[in-house]
């Protein structure tokens, strides 16, 4: 809802907005008909898969879209003491320099590629103040740690001198949020803002948007694919595919109530805790008798990694004490936030870390003082899928080529060509179409991506595969796809699975037992029912309350759990 004694006055005003961009195959609708406002004090959610036409609608409203595109319709931008309003679709580049800002500012989805990394965040927030009136150096400096302070970053007056690599994930996101907030806009557009962070950090960023709405009265346009932080956030959901917005409503009607078969497709396809009892029992049905006395395909005693410090700085100890095993045919989900070692333990389980101190045995071979030559034969019964399928596949090689390129590395194949009918097999269990195979990774979507980083990691049978976040990038249909053939696919071939994740409803989706993971140690592991049924250790209490549910009443009891959980760290 509004916030009591909010004005309502429109800030934003789309009236049949339409988008098209010219390619050379011709020109491509990315929006068509859109009718929109936004209100002061209220948050928007704009919400659908990619592709949809959520970001061309929310950047149009600064005027952001490329010299390819045709805008029709208009985009009337209102100040937000009311006195001027523009039609940014008639705007020169230097009338849209002057609302930019100051009217409507961007949060943009990936902050280490918003700041530049030369310059101190003190100086990048001064930039906007400077460009928009005359402040002296001391003012504009004042101003940067007085908005620092008001977003959260501890020990302003020495932080507004460091760069942005010297902040964490979650601080660089606040200082992005403190750029658009210092000249007081009427309204914030936020693209994804929560997308690539830790539940923890994500819940902060939320609490953090939710006070620019309370605190600094600015409305907020909300871009993302997350239904739990629509329901933790918006006031008002607008759900847009294909370029269309095909339902409107308040946050509690729309999750209640949805009348667009999109939209229930939409709120189906989210993955909630719970659901994996089912899937865990289905799982153990498949499995042959006594698999759980068969040897450990992996298990760790006592494991510690530590990375050496250089240029006197100390030693680093990722993963301290750790101990676990995964038996054949079951699948471990290793969750917890960034930095807590869960990557680490996936490489060294892959034989691309060394083992510093206790044991880790890997389909019967030992990591601590492992030769590479010895493990040779080992790595190719392990398969690995990667978080990001666009940046692990080579743009130079197709498809097939890259599906084929274990096979053609562990010699059980001579060359991509010969290795084709595996490829086309591997392709048609992944569920994408033989002819994807001539493709390059850009043409196909971040779904069809992953599934063909699936069938490169299946290619050579694998006992045991590695699934480092393979779907935290996706829109939740398609995620729902991914998971369900993941999981589809475990049960019919039966290998192994370390399935790493910072997604706890993803993990109990998929895995027979989950291990927490807090700064280097396990502190909980157990079944599903155990770990998010009734979690034991404070860390893992925590990490349940800050995961966002697709239910705006249920999420409010939860914020009020995790604002309590907070309070007496």
């Amino acid at each position: 809802m509004t916030a009591p004694g909010r004005a309502t006055s429109t800030v934003v005003d789309i009236t049949d907005l339409a988008v098209s961009f010219a390619t050379d195959a011709g020109p491509v609708d990315a929006v068509t008909g859109v009718t929109l406002q936004v209100r002061a004090g209220e948050v928007l959610a704009i919400v659908g898969e990619s592709g949809s036409g959520k970001t061309v609608t929310a950047r149009s409203i600064l005027g952001l879209l490329p010299e390819t595109a045709r805008v029709r319709g208009a985009v009337v931008l209102r100040s937000k003491d009311g006195r001027s309003e523009h039609d940014v679709v008639t705007l020169s580049g230097s009338q849209l320099r002057e609302v930019r800002g100051e009217d409507a500012a961007m949060v943009f989805q990936e902050p280490s590629t918003s700041l530049n990394p030369v310059f101190p965040v003190g100086w990048q927030i001064a930039e906007g103040l400077r460009a928009h009136g005359k402040y002296s150096r001391k003012e504009a400096r004042a101003k940067a740690i007085d908005v620092l302070r008001r977003v959260g970053i501890p020990d302003p007056e020495h932080r507004v001198d460091h760069y942005p690599h010297q902040f964490s994930g979650g601080q660089k996101q606040r200082i992005v949020i403190a750029q658009a907030l210092v000249l007081d806009p009427g309204v914030i557009i936020a693209d994804e803002p929560t997308t690539a962070l830790d539940v923890t950090v994500q819940a902060e960023i939320l609490e953090l948007l939710r006070r620019c709405r309370d605190d600094f009265g600015a409305a907020i346009v909300l871009i993302t694919h997350n239904m739990g932080v629509v329901a933790d956030l918006a006031d008002r959901v607008a759900v847009m595919y294909q370029g269309e917005i095909v339902e409107q409503a308040d946050v509690r009607t729309l999750f209640s109530a949805p009348q667009d078969p999109y939209t229930q497709q939409l709120l189906a396809a989210v993955p909630r805790l719970g659901q994996g009892v089912e899937h865990t029992r289905e799982r153990a049905a498949h499995r042959k008798a006594g698999w759980g006395e068969a040897a450990p395909v992996v298990e760790a005693r006592d494991l510690r990694i530590v990375y050496p410090g250089r240029l006197r700085r100390p030693d680093f100890t990722a993963v301290d004490g750790v101990s676990f095993s995964i038996r054949p045919g079951e699948v471990l989900g290793l969750v917890g936030e960034s930095g807590s070692g869960k990557t680490t333990i996936g490489r060294a389980i892959a034989g691309l870390t060394r083992v510093t101190d206790g044991s880790l045995t890997v389909l019967g071979t030992e990591m601590n003082g492992m030769k590479e030559r010895a493990f040779r034969p080992v790595r190719e019964r392990i398969g690995f899928v990667f978080q990001d399928p666009a940046s692990s596949f080579n743009p130079l090689l197709t498809i097939a080529e890259a599906v084929a390129e274990p096979l053609v590395v562990h010699k059980r194949a001579k060359d991509a060509r010969a290795a084709r009918a595996r490829v086309d097999e591997l392709l048609e269990a992944v569920q994408l179409p033989r002819h994807f195979g001539d493709r390059y990774p850009h043409e196909l979507s971040g779904g069809q991506r992953q599934r063909a980083s699936l069938a490169r990691g299946l290619a050579l049978d694998p006992e045991l595969l590695i699934a480092d976040e393979p779907t935290s990038a996706l829109d939740v249909s398609v995620q729902a796809r991914v998971l369900e053939l993941f999981d589809e696919l475990q049960k019919e071939l039966g290998f192994a699975a370390l399935f790493i994740s910072h997604d706890l409803a993803v993990v109990d989706l998929l895995a027979d037992k989950i291990a927490v993971l807090y700064r280097g140690e396990l502190v909980e592991e157990g079944t599903g029912a155990e770990v998010l049924g009734s979690p034991q250790h404070p860390y893992t209490q925590r990490l349940l309350a800050s995961l966002p549910v697709p239910d705006p009443d249920e999420q409010a009891r939860r914020r009020t759990r995790w604002n309590a959980l907070r309070a007496t760290d």
